[in-house]
């Protein structure tokens, strides 16, 4: 995601408009490289939020509180001695670097006015929090760095302050014609990746919008561009830095069927049509509050599933390998009536052998054409034509029970992509506990709690309202699917489902009203959106009024049969959902 100079600027706008001038009431340090400040500004108390993380560094205003250690860090008590009370000044951004200075006024030990700084680097893993005094020398930091740590920068109090300058960038703000034609005619590489590898604050995304909007060849090298092209690349960075300069943002998340794809600070046209939909947001700190709770969500709950996960894969694995296993053993039962009709043949023309032969070719009365038969010369005609016999009753007998182990072993490779499919679906800790229960049920999982007190059951399914007020519901996992299907659903309710792959059962009610054809097309989209398929331009959907499903004999929860359904192409995406 772009979090580059362009979205610092914009946080830098809007951290300027609310806090210069706003005095520090409140800090808190409620993890080891996260700082909360809450300051009163205006009449109004916000509350800041930055992070140093190493893989989610950011800051935005929230309104969330967040509970902090009974006792505090050292650096937070260090930020509270100096700065407890302290007033902001101003809020700058350096260039397009990503990093956010504050610059704070307050009362020494003897009474007297003193700054300081506070300066925030957003860099990936090199993200830190550091704490200066005016003239640039380091009091403390969130991070310590030493020498062992880094060849570039130490970050350790007493230190003087620095910007790392590891390559040679130019500034986009200020960059003229000639430097930025040097730039490029020295980056043997393609255009969009020479754009943020020698252009500061550029990101990746964002090298890709420049090449969108200058119609250039993203792939092409830099250094094969011609003056004219050079200059139109030019001129389409300084209309984009204009905008910057001038403030003039539009946050924006760009989805694809529901998941985001990228977020920015200036609208991202390389992603127009298609299954691209952007989202604008009032400020840059409502997206990304926005976006990186979703991120949360997503990575607390991946992280939460990971041994359901490890424990679905591996059972899948092994039915994979003995599905392979028993397909090429049903195989080699094919040649079964070969051997019968040796053995009959050999029973009408053995008459004809004196003992010895290796072989016997007569005429196949079943086809009208000749066959050789292999003999073994050590038996008679009739030992021969039983061992045929023998040969062909073994593979008989294979055969039949290979086709139940198949099905068998087919039917639990379904039942557990499908509960793949709801841990992919899975939002929320409590989705996961029915998930689990499935599992236990059927032996994957051992049984610790006491036999007959099962956990308690708190996830229900998703629930949309359509865009003609109809209501639609979505089975999170095989039991809210069983469920919905068979005790909430009426006969003339709707059910959905994706054609052949695993996915939720989706119910609309239709309260013995006609469906517009609106709803079908809503219903299918989510039906798509819930599926194994989420991931595919269109997906088959099956639709039929309830009545007609009926529950597979002897099937695992959700699973059902039924016929005379109608189909429907579907584009995966979701719709506003209700709170739960």
């Amino acid at each position: 995601m772009a979090f580059d100079g362009i979205v610092i600027a914009n946080l830098t706008k809007d951290l300027k408009e609310k806090l210069e001038g706003g005095k520090i009431n409140k800090i808190a340090q409620p993890e080891k490289d996260e700082l909360l400040f809450t300051i009163k500004n205006n009449r109004e108390t916000l509350r800041l939020l930055m992070s140093a993380s190493a893989s989610l560094p950011l800051i935005y205003f929230t309104e969330k509180n967040k509970t902090s250690p009974l006792t505090a860090p050292g650096f937070c008590m260090l930020l509270r001695k100096h700065i407890g009370t302290g007033r902001i000044l101003s809020v700058s951004q350096p260039g397009l670097e990503r990093i956010i200075e504050f610059q704070i006024e307050h009362l020494d030990e003897m009474g007297d006015l003193c700054r300081k700084r506070l300066i925030v680097e957003l860099m990936g893993k090199h993200s830190n929090i550091i704490f200066c005094k005016e003239d640039g020398t380091i009091l403390d930091s969130i991070k310590h760095v030493s020498s062992q740590m880094s060849s570039v920068r130490e970050v350790l109090p007493g230190r003087t302050y620095f910007i790392p300058r590891t390559v040679e960038k130019g500034d986009p703000l200020h960059i003229t014609l000639e430097e930025f034609a040097g730039l490029m005619a020295a980056a043997p590489v393609p255009v969009r990746k020479a754009l943020y590898q020698k252009l500061t604050g550029i990101s990746p995304i964002m090298g890709d919008e420049l090449c969108h909007l200058a119609s250039i060849d993203g792939d092409r090298s830099a250094n094969e561009l011609s003056h004219g092209e050079l200059t139109h690349l030019h001129r389409t960075l300084s209309l984009m830095m204009e905008d910057v300069s001038s403030g003039n943002f539009s946050p924006n998340i760009v989805y694809r069927r529901g998941e985001p794809v990228e977020f920015s600070s200036l609208p991202l046209t390389c992603f127009e049509g298609g299954d691209y939909r952007p989202r604008t947001f009032d400020s840059i700190s409502l997206l990304l509050e926005d976006y990186y709770a979703q991120k949360n969500t997503i990575t607390r709950i991946r992280q939460k599933s990971a041994d359901l996960r490890r424990i679905v894969q591996t059972a899948l694995e092994r039915n994979y390998k003995k599905y392979d296993l028993q397909l090429k053993q049903l195989k080699d039962t094919e040649k079964r009536d070969k051997y019968k009709v040796y053995g009959e043949l050999l029973n009408t023309y053995g008459y004809e052998l004196e003992g010895g032969e290796k072989q016997l070719t007569c005429l196949n009365y079943n086809t009208g054409q000749e066959i050789t038969i292999p003999l073994d010369p050590t038996l008679t005609a009739r030992e021969n034509s039983q061992k045929f016999f023998d040969k062909y009753n073994k593979l008989k007998r294979t055969f039949e029970a290979l086709t139940g182990l198949i099905q068998e072993t087919r039917d639990e490779i379904d039942h557990l992509e499908s509960i793949g499919t709801s841990l992919d679906i899975a939002l929320k800790e409590e989705d996961l506990v029915q998930i689990k229960e499935e599992l236990t049920e059927y032996g994957y999982i051992r049984r610790h709690y006491v036999k007959g007190k099962k956990p308690r059951i708190t996830s229900k399914p998703f629930h949309y309202i359509s865009s003609d007020g109809f209501h639609i519901y979505v089975g999170k996992n095989n039991y809210q699917n069983e469920e919905l299907t068979f005790k909430a659903a009426t006969g003339n309710d709707w059910w959905f489902h994706a054609k052949g792959i695993p996915g939720s059962h989706v119910i609309v009610k239709c309260e013995g009203k006609e469906l517009p054809d609106r709803v079908f097309e809503e219903a299918g989209a989510l039906a798509a959106y819930y599926s194994k398929g989420r991931g595919s331009d269109k997906v088959e959907i099956d639709y039929v009024q309830k009545k007609h499903v009926k529950k597979a004999a002897k099937g695992a929860p959700g699973f059902v049969i039924y016929h005379t359904n109608y189909s429907l192409l579907a584009e995966p995406r979701e719709l506003p959902r209700m709170a739960e």
